[in-house]
């Protein structure tokens, strides 16, 4: 689904997958264990995979990106006093030789050596654009009791 600015017009859509791993390689996103919505209860790495897709007359404009953690009443997940929470910015470029009209994708793997998550409850990553997001820009998952 894609979300819309003030002029109406699509900025992007977004495929997110929780993983065990990812990484971005040559412009191609590389998802090991993907589709993950069980952890633990032992503390273990997780990925969230983002392939975002910008229409063409998207192209050459930055973009402000938050992901954010939730736990299951929506509050923010805290940690050492803090939001677990990255973000940065994006991009997206036209290749020299791309159709015209075609979206240009931006791969993103953000990879978590831990989280400060409890057995039994659920959590919910969120993405935000340039401050909006949308219902299908979030992933939920749960932690076992065993």
């Amino acid at each position: 689904m894609s979300w819309i600015d003030d002029d109406m017009s699509a900025i992007a859509r977004v495929t997110m997958v929780l993983a065990d791993a990812a990484q971005v390689a040559d412009g191609k996103l590389f998802i090991l264990g993907g589709g993950l919505a069980h952890l633990g209860p032992q503390s273990q790495p997780l990925s969230v995979a983002l392939l975002i897709e910008v229409p063409w007359d998207r192209a050459n404009i930055e973009h402000d990106w938050k992901l954010e953690l939730l736990d299951e009443d929506g509050a923010p997940v805290m940690h050492d006093g803090l939001p677990v929470m990255v973000g940065g910015t994006f991009e997206a470029g036209r290749p020299a030789g791309q159709t015209p009209g075609t979206a240009l994708g931006v791969p993103l793997a953000i990879n978590f050596s831990a989280l400060p998550v409890s057995s039994g409850h659920s959590y919910l990553w969120r993405l935000a654009i340039n401050n909006t997001s949308e219902p299908d820009w979030q992933r939920r998952f749960s932690v076992r009791t065993s």
